[in-house]
């Protein structure tokens, strides 16, 4: 979820930088930040073949505009952390040897290791969709995926579907209720579609299934999260976000 917050961020300052001082200035902003670009979110050796198979059928899907690959980096921008401060006021600061370790939790582990997925959105259906492989050291009983690492990606994928819709967000109520274990190192279709909005609090709903759609694995009822700064986030701009950090 950290690398779609740190979008929000970014986006923020890039519209701000923007509208005061025009594109060329925008452009040599972004190239002073130190940023580690790589989309991790495209295929690698560690993908099964069920993940490639997803992979390439929801990639066919994006042809005709109905859905988008989001990508997913593990960039790390200082502007981030005073950003998402001031929503935070009473928030205690961050030592800088300690910020400049830190990585998005889906993101720190090696290739194949431990979160394996890509992400796709449909504007019109106000859903996302994750194709989610979980690697050897996200185990928790033996042979099988932990439920907090299954918790971490139903949380990200429903972060991702809200802050697509509505914007900069936080999770307020999340229940999860585990149906069957996931085999470690299978792969699982995480469904996130936004069902309703009550001033600032946004429902959405969520299940795991498996690639064949016959194992429903969890679901989420009723999570609730509220939204802080709403700023719709839509494809254009994380594609040009992707951009200036290049």
């Amino acid at each position: 979820m950290d690398g779609c917050l740190h979008c929000v961020f970014t986006w923020q300052k890039a519209c701000s930088i923007f509208h005061t001082q025009g594109w060329k200035h925008l452009r040599r902003s972004f190239s002073t930040e130190k940023v580690i670009h790589k989309d991790h979110s495209l295929p690698n050796p560690s993908w099964s073949k069920d993940l490639r198979l997803l992979f390439d059928q929801f990639m066919k899907k994006c042809e005709d505009g109905s859905w988008k690959h989001l990508p997913s980096s593990e960039c790390k921008v200082p502007q981030r952390i005073h950003s998402f401060k001031t929503y935070f006021l009473d928030s205690k600061p961050v030592k800088e040897d300690q910020l400049s370790q830190a990585r998005p939790f889906t993101r720190s582990y090696e290739v194949g290791q431990g979160f394996e997925y890509a992400m796709f959105y449909n504007e019109d259906e106000k859903r996302t969709v994750c194709l989610f492989q979980g690697g050897p050291y996200l185990e928790g009983p033996p042979g099988f995926l932990h439920g907090g690492a299954l918790a971490t990606m139903i949380d990200t994928t429903l972060g991702v579907c809200t802050i697509s819709c509505m914007g900069l967000f936080m999770t307020a109520n999340l229940n999860i209720n585990f149906k069957s274990p996931i085999p470690l190192c299978s792969v699982v279709v995480i469904s996130s579609q936004l069902d309703k909005v009550e001033g600032r609090k946004v429902f959405v709903s969520c299940n795991v299934r498996s690639v064949d759609e016959k194992t429903l694995h969890s679901d989420a009822t009723d999570p609730v999260l509220v939204i802080l700064y709403p700023y719709r986030m839509t494809f254009l701009h994380l594609i040009l976000l992707f951009s200036l950090q290049r």
